[in-house]
């Protein structure tokens, strides 16, 4: 997926509203981040915990935790290597979480 790409399908799901900057655009939903730009080729999405792991296990190169997000309900997506199926099922468990 492309970064447009994804602010597409992000503001495609219910209440969500784009907000951040030109270089840092992110996706909310009830001002809760579901997904935002890091850079040209990384995303930052919120999931649940719970979660996490089985995205993690079914897509090792697509998503990832640096230690940074190691405690935070967080993953990294690459767009080089997330096939576009496994980067909207990020964003939907995101979207799901926030959206109260």
């Amino acid at each position: 997926m492309t970064p447009d790409e994804v602010g597409r399908y992000a503001e495609s799901l219910p209440q969500v509203t784009r907000k951040g900057t030109a270089l840092r655009p992110a996706w909310y939903v009830h001002d809760r981040l579901v997904v935002r730009l890091q850079d040209q080729n990384t995303l930052v999405i919120r999931v649940p915990l719970s979660k996490r792991e089985s995205l993690l296990e079914t897509y090792p190169d697509s998503f990832g935790v640096p230690p940074r997000l190691e405690a935070h309900h967080k993953v990294e997506a690459y767009l080089d290597r997330a096939p576009p199926g496994a980067v909207r099922t990020a964003i939907d468990l995101a979207w799901e979480m926030q959206h109260r």
